[in-house]
C-alpha cells in the first residue's frame, strides 16, 4: 500500500502554520500538526475532522519533555518535509536601548532559534527515512543583516539571523544523509504577527512557499528565499 508523503508542522494552530496544514491536507498528504495547546486549536481541530490524514500533537518547541514524547509517538513515522514554523515576535514587550528586557530577548531566542534546531535534531531520523528528506525553516528577511536599515526589533532580527546561521550549518551537516535544508521568508502576511495592513494573505504566501518546497533540488540546499522565489542576501 502506497504511503502518502508526510509533513510535520510546528505552530500549526493559526496563521501560516494553519494554512500550511490546510493546503497540505487538501493535497492528501499525511500531516502531523503540532502546537502548544491542541485542545484550544478549534480551527485546526475542524481541519482534522474533515481530513483523516491530519493528526494533532502537543508540542512546545522549548519543552524538551514534550519534544521527547512526540519523538517517541512518531518513532516509526516518515517525515518528508519537517516544517519549522513556530515563532514569536516579542519586541513590543522588550523595551528600547537603555531599557532592554533581556528575559524577553532570551525567550525569543528559545523559540525562534533553539526551538527550530531542537525539533530538527529530534526528527532527523524520521526525515532521513522519507523520500523527500527536507527540513524547512520559516525565517524572515529581518534576519538578513544586509537588509537591516533601521534601528529596533533587536530580539526578532537577531533570533532569525541566528536561525539562518544554524540552519546553514545544518545544511552541511545533513547533506551526507541526503537531507536538504531550505530557509524561507513568507513575506508580510495578514496574521496575528503581521497585522491587518499586510498585503499578503496566508493562502498566497504559503502557495508561493509550497512551490519552493515542491521544487527543491540539491543546488538550493542551505539557501534563503522569499515566498516569491527571489533569493535573500545574508
Amino acid at each position: 500500500m502506497h504511503t502518502p508523503p508526510s509533513v510535520m508542522i510546528t505552530g500549526a494552530n493559526r496563521g501560516l502554520g494553519l494554512e500550511w496544514a490546510r493546503q497540505y491536507a487538501e493535497t492528501g498528504r499525511r500531516v502531523f500538526a503540532s502546537c502548544r495547546r491542541p485542545e484550544e486549536a478549534d480551527d485546526l481541530k475542524a481541519l482534522a475532522d474533515g481530513h483523516p490524514r491530519v493528526s494533532l500533537h502537543r508540542l512546545d518547541v522549548t519543552d524538551s519533555e514534550q519534544l521527547r514524547t512526540l519523538q517517541l509517538d512518531l518513532e516509526d513515522a516518515r517525515i518528508d518535509v519537517l516544517l519549522n514554523n513556530a515563532g514569536v515576535y516579542l519586541d513590543k514587550f522588550m523595551g528600547d536601548v537603555g531599557g532592554i528586557d533581556y528575559d524577553v530577548w532570551l525567550r525569543t531566542f528559545a523559540v525562534n532559534t533553539l526551538g527550530a534546531v531542537r525539533v530538527s535534531e529530534a526528527f532527523i531520523g524520521q526525515v532521513a527515512r522519507s523520500e523527500k528528506k527536507l527540513v524547512v525553516a520559516i525565517s524572515s528577511h529581518m534576519g538578513s543583516i544586509a537588509e537591516i536599515a533601521v534601528p529596533g526589533n533587536y530580539a526578532y532580527r537577531s533570533s532569525k539571523a541566528a536561525l539562518n546561521a544554524a540552519m546553514k550549518g545544518l545544511s552541511h551537516a545533513l547533506s551526507s544523509r541526503g537531507i536538504g535544508v531550505l530557509l524561507l521568508h513568507p513575506g508580510w502576511v495578514k496574521t496575528r504577527m503581521g497585522g491587518p495592513d499586510s498585503p499578503l494573505s496566508p493562502e498566497q504566501s504559503v502557495r508561493g512557499m509550497r512551490a519552493l518546497v515542491d521544487n527543491f533540488e540539491p543546488s538550493l540546499n542551505g539557501r534563503f528565499f522569499r515566498y516569491n522565489g527571489s533569493e535573500i542576501p545574508w
